[in-house]
Order: structure tokens, then sequence, then C-alpha cells
């Protein structure tokens, strides 16, 4: 059986592989069971919580992401949350690999957001906007490098010196990449805005909006969480990774829902449908399209399958 660290896992998955291996995985039968959420409970430190998520396909291949959230670990700089993937044979079980998990996971969330991008933003766009400036960030702009060709990056972080941070980090790879302070003209700049952030309160108001623009929101991933206002999610054309993780998970569907600003109706399609060119997300150059991505053991499964062939 391989152990597949960081490293090996960040050289197995270019974002140009991930993206079309996701989007092949969208359009075959994989079996996603929902994700079982077990509490382990800690006499005199607070509580963990053990993740399991699981999926299967009949190409060759079962996946389970095994995810433990620790909050005390912090106490002694360790990290509070930390994932492995193990990838077992469809036939037999044996298994064939354990994967670092947490590195596939932010490797194939900004690769989801990226394919969704392909389809969503309009093919001209120029300009990206990354609001948030935690882990997933420059995994984010990458990925969406890759899926279209941008040549401007703008960033914006609640701290300005975390920005710079961010920028000074990926400057010698991208030429044109800089901060914004001004979050509302960051927005009307930009052609792709892509929010991962850990907001509760909306970030990005719907009235900035304007025409053609497509917003990717990964950050929220529960219902207290929020990176835009329902004026947003009225004003765009809405499409998830899936129907039932976004009316679970995602802070702004079920509050834009409860407000009346949609209906669950009002959501044009799921990433599935949209590969599959079941439904239609992008009609015209003037719509303004949104993405709401709170991942999916789909993904996992595509992207363990895609290191086994790669490493």
């Amino acid at each position: 059986m391989n152990i597949f660290d960081k490293k090996t896992v960040r050289d197995a998955l270019p974002y140009n592989q991930l993206i079309e291996a996701l989007r092949k995985a969208f359009m075959e039968d994989v079996i996603v069971p929902h994700r079982t959420h077990h509490v382990i409970e800690n006499k005199g430190e607070s509580d963990a919580s053990l993740l399991l998520m699981p999926a299967w396909n009949n190409l060759g291949n079962v996946g389970i992401k095994i995810v433990s959230v620790f909050p005390d670990n912090a106490k002694n700089n360790l990290g509070s949350v930390n994932a492995s993937y193990f990838i077992m044979d469809r036939k037999t079980g044996i298994p064939k690999a354990v994967i670092d998990g947490t590195e596939l996971t932010l490797r194939r969330t900004a690769a989801a957001s990226a394919l969704a991008s392909s389809y969503l933003s309009n093919p001209d766009a120029e300009t990206l906007l990354m609001v948030g400036t935690g882990r997933l960030a420059s995994y984010m702009i990458e990925a969406h490098m890759a899926a279209r060709d941008i040549k401007n990056i703008l960033v914006w972080g609640r701290r300005e010196e975390a920005a710079l941070e961010l920028v000074s980090a990926l400057s010698p790879k991208i030429k044109s990449i800089e901060c914004r302070i001004d979050l509302k003209s960051a927005v009307d700049e930009s052609d792709i805005i892509s929010c991962a952030t850990l907001a509760k309160e909306p970030l990005i108001m719907g009235e900035w909006l304007r025409d053609g623009q497509h917003i990717d929101l990964v950050g929220a991933f529960t219902p207290d969480m929020h990176e835009v206002d329902g004026v947003a999610l009225e004003k765009a054309r809405v499409i998830v990774d899936t129907y039932f993780g976004a009316l679970a998970e995602s802070g702004e569907i079920i509050d834009a829902i409860k407000e009346g600003f949609i209906s669950e109706s009002d959501i044009v399609a799921d990433l599935k449908e949209l590969v599959c060119d079941d439904k239609i997300g992008r009609r015209n150059t003037t719509d303004i399209t949104l993405f709401k991505s709170v991942g999916t053991a789909l993904e996992d499964l595509a992207a363990a399958t895609l290191i086994l062939q790669n490493a």
C-alpha cells in the first residue's frame, strides 16, 4: 500500500488535469452517501469531532476521507483539523493508498470552483478578485488561472498585512497581483470574485454587483456563515455543487430562502447538470452568475484516483 504525502499530492494534481478529472467524475454515476459526524467526548477538554465521507464508483475504486477536528490542539501548537484519504479496490476492498487528505481537499475544492467558472464566467474574464487570505486563497487563485486567461489578480483581506503577505508570496509567479483596501471598488473592477472566508456576516453586497460578473463562494460551509447577502443571490443565476449540500449547509442560500430573496426553484442547476449539459448556467454575457460550493466526496474520489495515476 502506498502512502502519499503533501508534496506528492501537490505534484500529482496539476490543475488542468484535476479540473478535467472532476468534469468526467460529475458525468459518471458515483455513489456518495451522506457524510457521518461523530462526537468524541473529552473529559475536561473540548469535545472532538470525527467526520467520515465515503464515495465509490464502478470504475475500480472505493474511497473515504476521515477528518478529525480537535479544537484544543491549538494549545499545543498543533493543527486542529487533520484529514487522511483511504482509497481501496472496488472489487476486493484491498487498500491501495493512504493520501494526505488536507492537501487533497484544498486542491479539489479550488479545482471544483475553476470547473464551475469554465461554464459560468465570461470567456474573456481578465480580472480575478480573491476575497480572503487564508490557507485556501492561493489555491483558488492558481486554479482559476487554469480555467480562464486571467491577467490581473486583486486581493482583499480583513487584515491588510495578511493580504500583502499573500501578494508577496505569489508575486514571483504572477505578474499582475496587488492588494486592495476598498472591497466595494475592488468588486467593481473584477470579472470573477472568489470568496474563501469564514465570514458570519455578508462581505459582498448584491447592490455592488454589475452585469456579467461571476461570483464563486467556497468559504461559508455552515448555516450561520455568509459571504454574500440575499440581494446578491436574488440578482444572480445560482448554481451549486450539490443540491443537498447547499440546502443543508450554505448559510447564504438557507437564509435567502427563509427571507424570500429566492426559492429552492430559483437554483438553476447543480454541477452535474452543468457538465452534462442538462441545464444552462450562463445564458449571455450580461448574466450575473453565482456558484456555491460546500464540497462533495465525489471530488475527493476523483482527485485520489488521479493521484494513483500520476504518482
